[in-house]
């Protein structure tokens, strides 16, 4: 069987390292060839924050990336296709067989996100049906592609879930007294509203169980993912298993 080639679009910095590199090392175990794209071709950088728990206080063990994705990420960095990514400019959605939109709350995340080269790329692939896989932010993304047939998100008539506002206010809240709104990528609107409010009804949103436990390689049925078609969501890094195993299960079936 042909190896499948999934495109990875990352921000400059700032992207979630849990999210990219997790998926990242369980696709490429798995015959899946990974290209990256950044803004301007770049090799990107993972908010530091996340990967080295800066500031996070008493909240370190909480917060701060696990340390399998710790060092997940740092294989990623050696790799080739991580160090040499395509620019979003010259992204031929034909050339790939899934996309894979990874999240993260730091500011810089704004690049990729506002992009209007990656919206047009999210709205190529639903067109074509092929697999799309969005986590945390880059439901987002997702979000915000509008399909200019429909003029309508991409996500309208789909079943989704993202990153709770429960999940992103809690986190705001333990530190915001010396981190400000660093946890809150667009003070006063939340990623659940946002994605919500381009759903045909507000119940295709599913908010899964209480996100108390990270997956892991060896319990992906920790972590909660939503299937809808083509399309496939997950909330945050403690889905980062699971949604990576199911994102191969629709490469296989594809």
């Amino acid at each position: 069987m042909k190896n499948k080639r999934v495109l990875i679009p990352l921000p400059s910095y700032g992207f979630d390292p849990s999210e990219a590199a997790v998926p990242w090392k369980v696709l490429t175990a798995n015959r899946t060839e990974i290209v990256f794209a950044t803004p301007d071709g770049r090799a990107a950088a993972a908010d530091i924050r996340m990967l080295k728990g800066r500031d996070l206080g008493i909240w370190k063990p909480l917060l701060q990336a696990r340390q399998d994705a710790v060092q997940a990420y740092a294989d990623m960095e050696k790799a080739a296709a991580f160090m040499h990514p395509v620019a979003y400019a010259d992204i031929r959605p034909g050339d790939y067989d899934a996309l894979l939109l990874p999240g993260g709350h730091d500011k810089g995340v704004r690049e990729y996100l506002e992009s209007a080269e990656l919206q047009k790329t999210v709205v190529s692939f639903f067109r074509e049906e092929k697999p799309v896989a969005a986590i945390c932010h880059g439901v987002v993304l997702a979000a915000r592609s509008t399909d200019p047939q429909t003029s309508r998100s991409v996500l309208y008539g789909y079943r989704t879930t993202a990153l709770l506002g429960s999940q992103e206010t809690a986190a705001y809240r333990l530190t915001r007294l010396w981190l400000g709104d660093y946890y809150l990528t667009y003070p006063g609107l939340t990623v659940e509203a946002e994605v919500k409010s381009v759903l045909k009804d507000v119940s295709q949103f599913s908010e899964g169980p209480a996100p108390l436990r990270r997956d892991s390689l060896s319990h992906p049925e920790r972590g909660f993912t939503v299937r809808d078609r083509n399309y496939l969501s997950a909330r945050w890094p403690g889905d980062a298993y699971r949604f990576s195993r199911e994102l191969l299960l629709m490469l296989e079936w594809k």
